[in-house]
């Protein structure tokens, strides 16, 4: 059972930053500047997303858990 219960639009927004970056940080990307203002928007989604103003959402141990369930077995890159 997961520790924290994220909601879908927290978790697909950090995968979709999972996606952009690595989309970025390939050898000589396309449309850099789209994937950064891309990756800028998702950022401050994540940051400001209601759920850290939760109880189970104020702890430093959710940020990494969310981080690390999305990021575990992604190898996508965002076109």
């Amino acid at each position: 059972m997961d520790r924290f219960p994220f909601p879908d639009d927290l978790i697909r927004a950090q995968q979709q930053w999972h996606d952009t970056y690595r989309a970025l940080a390939a050898p000589r990307p396309r449309r850099t500047t789209e994937l950064r203002r891309r990756l800028l928007h998702l950022s401050v989604e994540i940051h400001w997303h209601p759920f850290w103003d939760t109880p189970p959402g104020r702890t430093p141990a959710a940020r990494v858990e969310l981080r690390q369930r999305t990021a575990a077995g992604r190898t996508r890159v965002a076109a």
